[in-house]
């Protein structure tokens, strides 16, 4: 592999690094970059690439929030809940050992509120994404929704500006916001709606705070990129050349690095600034992306 396609796959790495935390939808900027530069592989090869790489960034929530989300640590039981737990019958004693001893009981309901908002996903995105890849995954659908959800950031924010949370931390995040944000998350099944841009919108709007909004997104990420990468495996295989290999490596780690550095900034940002501003760069984007391509079809 040459130094040009090298340099190629770091520039895709570094988009997919900011694009998929912020909310400005990394399918808008992928359409546009994919554009400008063509990676030299299949189209079957360069579909998997795309997807794959969230990998990556997926690697940099685990690595950020390692504290927050690892549901497991070993520690003395105390006495009092030793004597409660021998006054069960075996099983229960062997299964309440281990959760007293191994699980941190409040990382453990953070993960079940995960997979509980992952459910309209699964339910109602997954069984028509295929669908959803040929009949919308164009130029029109992106621009437009970059537009409608930049207008939905602004009018939301304005609406939110004299609201109180009713969520302030991940601890008081109930099971029913936590289901509600899924809900939103189904729409981001649309390319260029964002899932990060959906599922902070649905957060606001259901009273969470941003910080905890934003949190959330990120956490609920990880099952969902890495199940679609897992179905974009098992569909591709793993018939990989060398250079597609390399290719996949060196897009992840650039993606890892990007992301930690635009997670880190987004949390930064959140705690003084709305969300606006990303509404008004996505109705920006929506339009040089109609613009250009309009253009490009009445020139050819």
């Amino acid at each position: 592999m040459d130094i040009l396609e090298l340099l190629k796959v770091i520039v895709l790495g570094i988009v997919e690094g900011i694009t998929e935390w912020l909310p400005i939808s990394s399918t808008g900027h992928m359409i546009l970059v994919d554009e400008f530069i063509k990676l030299n592989v299949s189209p079957e090869f360069k579909e998997f690439f795309l997807v794959v790489i969230q990998l990556g960034a997926i690697l940099a929530v685990v690595v950020l929030y390692w504290n927050k989300l690892w549901p497991f640590y070993i520690r003395k039981i105390p006495q009092r809940t030793r004597r409660a737990i021998a006054k069960k019958p075996r099983w229960a004693q062997i299964l309440l050992t281990f959760i007293e001893r191994f699980c941190d009981k409040d990382k453990w309901i953070l993960w079940f509120k995960i997979l509980v908002a992952c459910i309209p996903t699964i339910v109602i995105a997954l069984p028509f994404n295929d669908i959803i890849e040929e009949k919308f995954n164009n130029y029109v659908v992106v621009a437009i929704t970059l537009i409608v959800y930049g207008v939905l950031f602004i009018f939301i924010e304005n609406y939110n500006k004299k609201r109180v949370p009713s969520t302030n931390s991940l601890e008081e995040l109930s099971f029913k916001t936590a289901l509600l944000i899924g809900i939103f998350q189904v729409l981001s099944v649309i390319p260029g709606t964002s899932r990060s841009g959906s599922t902070i919108i649905g957060g606001i709007l259901v009273g969470t705070s941003r910080t905890v909004a934003a949190e959330f997104t990120f956490f609920l990420a990880i099952p969902v990129m890495f199940g679609a990468s897992l179905l974009k495996l098992v569909k591709f295989g793993l018939a990989f050349t060398s250079a597609e290999l390399i290719i996949l490596i060196v897009g992840m780690v650039v993606s890892f690095v990007v992301s930690i550095l635009a997670i880190k900034f987004l949390v930064g940002y959140i705690k003084k600034h709305d969300f606006k501003a990303f509404g008004w760069y996505r109705i920006i984007l929506g339009a040089l992306v109609l613009i250009y391509f309009v253009g490009k079809t009445l020139l050819a």
